[in-house]
């Protein structure tokens, strides 16, 4: 089976259908049935396109619906069909899952029945007491995401409920009807949740009492994080006080707007800030840091209930081995670790002494615990031959509610400039409640250049803390906020948002100029 998220381009379709060579195509409705033709007919594969068994619609009114598909199997005996069902062994290709193309073109990651097995088995050893029958969760992942996939077959396999939900707007409603114990979310969610708690504050005009709530719910998430490893430390009594009283004025209504079940979150996909794990820790949401990627089947690593290190993806999950090549890279081997691409020309630099190179930056500590530093693509390296690791100044510059996105530029250039990527649901709200219009920009299409003073100085203050964390060196004079169209949206985020930053790189390549240009005429 190969997967394709229904977002998916015209191009990026006929990429994945001229490498994968489909047989069969299975789409969820008319207009998706008619855009899988097209990229077919792209890549020369008219003549099984027009076969009307080639490509079936989930819609029952569709004049290809699957029971089309149910007649074409009445002469098929159920010996002939154990048969097939049988067929397959543990060393047998599953899946084909398309990378999410962040550093480039997708690549087909071949994906075992032993792979899926094996994280079934070791995931849910690890993690019995999250897993767990009497508990339920809602999957807001696409099942074309890896993860979404290996999250269903390990809850299914133990026996936990799972609902989906494939649309953001529902997810409030969801939380309250269906009271999950477990979700799995990516950071941006969490830093929208502790941006709606602030702005309803402001609202109320209760901030100071919310501040003091927030730094209360930080400083217990440590406590709870040293507590761990000292089972004997005991909480000061005026944190302990000021812990029950923040509790009944603002964490529980936190805990109710997601249902007021939960036990846990799984963060993963992007770089969590330690202060937020430490923060929903401290309402009495735990978050467990996990780490995988598509070519590890998902889960790698991730941290254990009772041994939570805010900033760490914890250590390798049963079953899988982590290790740190010289130059920093993160090395990855065990039950999980794909086969191999499809493309034989992708798998020359993948793997290194039977270990799976991601491509990600980290270290070890002395438990076996990972912590992510960066991406090896993403280093800069400045024409002065400054070496420069992005990810710390663009996740400062994140935490700002009005940034979706942040951009350290400066490979091969003299100094360092950026590009912020502005959230336009937060602008568009941000404007609301002072009474105004939202700027027209954010409607046009492509990439426009944020020309509302308001807004920029709003973002001053970001990038300023994003300066004065960082040497000299690695400090950004000059930056630009840009709106991106709705309509090429996808072009530039993956479904789980992640940025495809040389996708918007090129896009922006006049707006990186002129920043450039601009600071060598002052």
């Amino acid at each position: 089976m190969v997967p394709v998220y229904d977002t998916a381009t015209l191009q990026q379709l006929s990429a994945i259908i001229a490498d994968a060579q489909p047989k069969l195509a299975f789409a969820g409705s008319e207009d998706h049935r008619e855009r899988l033709i097209r990229a077919m007919g792209a890549e020369g594969l008219e003549q099984s396109t027009a076969d009307s068994n080639a490509v079936w619609v989930m819609d029952e009114g569709s004049t290809y619906s699957l029971q089309g598909l149910v007649e074409l199997g009445n002469n098929i005996s159920d010996s002939e069909m154990q048969s097939r069902r049988a067929h397959a062994t543990l060393d047998d290709v599953a899946t084909i899952v398309y990378t999410s193309g962040t550093t480039g073109d997708p690549k087909g990651a071949v994906i075992t029945h032993r792979n899926l097995v094996g994280q079934v088995m070791n995931t849910a050893a690890a993690y019995s007491e999250v897993v767990k029958e009497s508990g339920n969760t809602i999957l807001f992942l696409p099942l074309t995401h890896v993860l979404g996939r290996a999250l269903q077959l390990i809850c299914i396999a133990n026996g936990m409920r799972i609902a989906h939900l494939s649309d953001p707007k529902e997810v409030v409603q969801a939380l309250a009807i269906l009271k999950p114990t477990f979700l799995v979310v990516v950071p941006r969610v969490l830093e929208k949740i502790e941006g709606a708690a602030a702005a309803a504050a402001r609202e109320k005009r209760v901030q100071p009492l919310w501040r003091a709530a927030h730094r209360a719910a930080v400083a217990w998430g440590e406590y709870l994080e040293v507590a761990d490893r000292d089972t004997a430390l005991r909480a000061p009594l005026s944190l302990r006080l000021r812990r029950a009283v923040f509790d009944r004025v603002f964490y529980q209504r936190l805990r109710s707007v997601m249902g007021g079940r939960i036990e846990y979150l799984l963060s993963g996909a992007a770089t969590l800030r330690p202060e937020l794990a430490r923060f929903f820790r401290g309402i009495g949401v735990p978050v467990i840091e996990g780490y995988g990627l598509t070519e590890t089947t998902a889960p790698l690593t991730g941290g254990r209930p009772g041994s939570l290190i805010a900033g760490s993806v914890g250590p390798p999950l049963p079953g899988n081995s982590v290790r740190i090549a010289e130059n920093g890279e993160v090395l990855a081997q065990g039950v999980g670790v794909f086969a191999g691409y499809r493309n034989p020309a992708h798998n020359a630099d993948a793997f290194v002494d039977g270990y799976f190179r991601t491509g990600d930056l980290g270290w070890l500590s002395a438990d076996g615990s990972l912590t992510l530093v960066g991406r090896l693509k993403h280093v800069i390296v400045t024409s002065t031959g400054r070496t420069i690791s992005p990810e710390h100044w663009e996740q400062t510059v994140e935490t700002h509610p009005l940034v979706a996105h942040a951009v350290l530029i400066g490979t091969d250039r003299p100094f360092l400039t950026g590009l912020l990527v502005m959230d336009s649901e937060a602008v568009t709200e941000w404007f609301t409640e002072r009474g105004d219009a939202a700027p027209a920009a954010l409607q046009q299409p492509g990439i426009t250049v944020c020309q509302d003073g308001r807004l920029t100085e709003q973002l001053s203050d970001a990038v300023d803390a994003a300066n004065a964390g960082g040497l000299p060196s690695e400090r950004v004079g000059t930056w630009a906020a840009v709106f991106v169209g709705a309509d090429q949206l996808a072009e530039f985020v993956t479904p789980t948002m992640k940025l495809k930053r040389q996708a918007l790189l090129q896009q922006a390549g006049e707006v990186i100029e002129e920043l450039y240009a601009s600071t060598r005429q002052r």
